[in-house]
């Protein structure tokens, strides 16, 4: 079986982007993958509700994809949560719409991994920021999977790491469109990157 996978793209300053939009153009080239610029899209934030309801109810896997600003999304995907995960659609006695499929980020951060923990510079992991997400997903009845990380993005271009970065989310993408990765071994850790790299052929077992 194959899933259908939705990328949700939120960068406000595209010009200056040396990670997510080749993050971007890549998704656009997989097959199963719908990938969709918010921005260019909605460029007054006048998002169309009845559009973006039908891409969750026509995708299996909902990915948010965007830099960390301030420990939070741009703002059009928080705009875009406000209107299109409406009361009887996403939740709700009626609202069953997205129960069941999976959710999650695939982010950069300009800081260091040493940053995001207790004692480090932002005193709260990167899982830990993501909690409004995680609890949108639960509210949502949607599987919440840890986000696809890149820290230190700012230097991520000199310092030669984002080819390595991009094949690992080619490989995340296409396991995904493929249902190759056990959503249950995934699910607990702190970064996808992490699930990847402990299982570099596995082959889901159980959903």
């Amino acid at each position: 079986m194959s899933q259908k996978v939705l990328v949700l793209f939120a960068h406000p300053s595209q010009h200056r982007s040396e990670v997510n939009q080749p993050l971007f153009d890549l998704a656009k080239q997989v097959d199963g993958v719908t990938a969709v610029d918010l921005y260019a899209e909605y460029p007054t934030f006048n998002i169309n509700i009845d559009r973006e309801q039908q891409r969750l109810i026509d995708h299996d896997v909902i990915i948010f994809q965007f830099p960390l600003y301030w420990y939070s999304t741009p703002a059009i995907l928080k705009e875009w949560q406000d209107l299109v995960l409406e009361y009887s659609f996403a939740y709700g006695p009626d609202g069953d719409a997205l129960t069941g499929k999976a959710f999650f980020c695939s982010l950069t951060a300009g800081g260091t991994a040493d940053a995001y923990h207790a004692d480090g510079y932002n005193h709260f992991t990167i899982r830990q920021l993501l909690y409004p997400l995680e609890q949108m997903a639960s509210l949502t009845g949607m599987l919440y999977l840890p986000p696809f990380a890149l820290f230190g993005s700012r230097t991520a271009l000199e310092e030669e790491r984002i080819d390595g970065h991009l094949d690992a989310w080619r490989d995340l993408l296409q396991r995904l469109v493929a249902d190759n990765i056990n959503l249950d071994i995934a699910a607990p850790a702190e970064k996808l990157n992490h699930y990847l790299e402990a299982n570099p052929t596995n082959i889901a077992e159980a959903k």
